[in-house]
């Protein structure tokens, strides 16, 4: 999905309204207009990707630039923001709804209600170093 059928591409070709908040050369940072507290931004690239693993080295160090920039505005900022969440969803099983890769920039306070709840398995260090070789493995592979 690009072009016309992508809201993202259209903000950034500036063909749908937006918010801008910030912007660099590879990326748009704008406010989402589903916001969980005042100032939630998002931070896209310009170029259509549909994940975080299909941006180029650039692009992604651009995307982590600018929600850097944003969530230090945040901070400096009159808006209420006690800490702040970087938040990135790829694929469907993680609850990605617009696929064009970006990047949430949203300011926390101590009693908003935001709850991430999960059960965290505890594998055993032969598990882990496992995993640790088929991840290394599949680097290899990939330089």
């Amino acid at each position: 999905m690009s072009g016309d059928s992508c809201i993202f591409c259209q903000i950034v070709a500036g063909e749908a309204e937006a918010s801008l908040v910030a912007e660099n050369d590879l990326c748009l940072a704008f406010l989402t207009i589903g916001p969980f507290n005042t100032g939630h931004t998002l931070v896209v690239p310009r170029r259509h990707a549909a994940t975080f693993t299909d941006l180029t080295p650039e692009e992604a160090s651009a995307l982590i630039q600018l929600s850097q920039r944003v969530a230090q505005a945040l901070q400096q900022s009159e808006l209420p923001c006690e800490g702040f969440n970087l938040w990135m969803a790829n694929g469907k099983a993680a609850f990605q709804d617009v696929f064009h890769a970006h990047m949430h920039v949203f300011p926390r306070l101590k009693d908003d209600g935001f709850k991430v709840e999960v059960s965290w398995p505890q594998p055993s260090r032969a598990e882990l170093n496992g995993v640790a070789a088929q991840l290394r493995a599949a680097l290899e592979q990939s330089a």
